[in-house]
């Protein structure tokens, strides 16, 4: 939700809230009032008139009793002597804030009240006064404050009376009073509660994100982006918190790219540098020999000589190794794509491969079964890099006193497959995964003796996924390595005319 919508909703909600539950709360209080003065006064149905006029309802809450006091002057009269009668009704009228007072032939003969009421006495109607038997009763003001019901009665022997229910309006009128106040005290707290949420969600929505983005922005300052930042808040804050998590992802994967790259910069370096010493050592030793006279016979001196070409062949390979790696890392690579027809390309490469293999007493198989006009798109140069990169592998791995070395070409449907087997000393199974990774060692000092900059299947993965193609291995330690990688197929769609 934008800022802007947050703030105009505060300001209707801080406005129109208050309205209904102020509503809610007067018809809920009204309600409850209602509901209490028909329960504490016995009023039966009350309205919301009983509440806005207090002799109403001083009125209807004996109307029960007075109604029951006039069937008994009806019926049986002389009850009104009966002074267990009358405790009884005056026990009724003292929860509703009122008493009984009955008169005969001008004397008191009951007073439900308690101490001296000589000026209510004085003040009680006079029998067979027109309102007598009028539920609405007569209000006695000035100091006495009281509503007077009056019931006449007639005796069997003939002797006048009166019954009357006295009503105490200072009593009751601060019941009702009291509940108003609640009342007030209720709607105050409802403004208060109302404009302490709207400000909890303005703070929660602009402040609390505000000050996350500031703990982050310290933890970046202080170079920590272990962190996370949930968007949150208005739409523009969390906006903001989203592009700032974005930032500090960017970063911290630069960051981590930095450390691999020097690492790997450092590997390489330290890899290159042991491998260009070997064949410098040795190339200034046989150096010193023929200098020194220690190559005196021409087959010697013919040794030494081939001996220091394929040392300084080495160092070159490892240098190109390594320019070519630089290319790999700027996405650099200088690809001449052409049609290539498979057959004849790897019969080539066989007839190759098979001289320097038999120079170093490795046996060569070749399995050629593709059809003769198989084409494949491809960079000649890059590709014969991949099949010298593997055989190379393998002959620096190779363990065994008679080598062999395999080269086999499928078609498989679309693709073209080469695999390329030797009987070397295998790859342990917790390697295989890892093994066309960057600088990626089986074992470190193995490698140590061998040589090897750690780059050579990197390349060849590099390479056959430019191509579109795709590379794995298998492997069985002590039996052998088998490298496959697929070519996709050239072929020419047809134009109809």
């Amino acid at each position: 939700m934008k800022l802007k919508t947050r703030i105009i909703i505060s300001f209707f909600v801080i406005i129109l809230v208050p309205l209904v539950f102020t509503g809610a709360c007067l018809y809920g209080f009204s309600h409850y009032m209602l509901k209490n003065i028909e329960k504490q006064y016995g009023i039966e149905n009350p309205t919301y008139e009983n509440l806005s006029n207090s002799l109403q309802m001083l009125s209807g809450m004996t109307k029960k009793t007075f109604d029951s006091l006039q069937q008994q002057a009806k019926n049986q009269p002389d009850s009104f002597e009966d002074v267990q009668y009358l405790d009884s009704i005056n026990t009724e009228l003292s929860s509703k804030y009122s008493f009984l007072i009955v008169r005969l032939d001008g004397n008191i003969i009951y007073c439900g009240a308690k101490g001296d009421q000589s000026e209510l006495l004085e003040s009680l109607p006079k029998s067979g006064d027109f309102r007598s038997g009028s539920d609405s009763g007569i209000y006695l003001g000035s100091t006495l404050q009281a509503l007077v019901k009056q019931v006449d009665f007639t005796l069997d022997n003939g002797d006048d009376g009166s019954a009357f229910i006295v009503t105490s309006a200072v009593e009751t009128i601060p019941q009702v009073q009291s509940l108003m106040k609640n009342m007030l005290g209720v709607v105050v707290l409802i403004l208060f509660i109302t404009s302490l949420g709207l400000t909890l969600w303005i703070y929660q929505g602009v402040i609390t994100p505000l000050n996350k983005l500031k703990v982050a922005t310290q933890n970046i300052k202080e170079g920590n982006l272990d962190f996370t930042i949930e968007g949150e808040g208005v739409d523009e804050i969390s906006d903001l918190c989203s592009d700032f998590e974005e930032m500090r992802q960017r970063l911290k994967e630069s960051a981590e790219e930095k450390v691999q790259f020097d690492k790997d910069n450092k590997e390489l370096i330290s890899n290159i540098s042991h491998d260009l010493k070997t064949p410098i050592t040795a190339i200034k030793g046989y150096v010193e020999g023929i200098m020194d006279g220690v190559a005196d016979t021409p087959e010697k001196m013919n040794k030494y000589i081939r001996t220091i070409y394929s040392k300084a062949n080495d160092m070159d390979r490892l240098i190109n190794e390594l320019t070519f790696y630089s290319k790999i890392d700027t996405n650099r690579i200088p690809y001449t794509f052409s049609k290539i027809h498979v057959t004849d390309y790897f019969d080539d490469c066989a007839e190759e491969l098979g001289l320097e293999l038999e120079s170093k007493g490795v046996e060569l198989g070749y399995y050629n079964y593709v059809d003769q006009d198989v084409v494949v798109i491809a960079d000649a140069e890059q590709m014969k890099r991949v099949i010298n990169n593997i055989v190379g592998n393998s002959l620096k791995y190779m363990n065994k006193s008679k080598g062999f070395i395999n080269l086999r070409v499928k078609d498989v449907g679309d693709f073209i497959q080469v695999e390329i087997e030797d009987n070397g000393k295998g790859i342990a199974a917790k390697d295989l995964s890892n093994i066309f990774d960057r600088f990626y060692r089986t074992d470190a000092s193995r490698n140590s003796s061998k040589g090897g900059s750690g780059i050579g299947l990197s390349i060849v993965k590099k390479i056959i996924e430019d191509h579109g193609g795709k590379v794995w291995a298998t492997s069985k330690e002590n039996i052998g390595t088998v490298m496959y990688f697929v070519l996709r197929k050239y072929q020419e769609v047809p134009v109809n005319e």
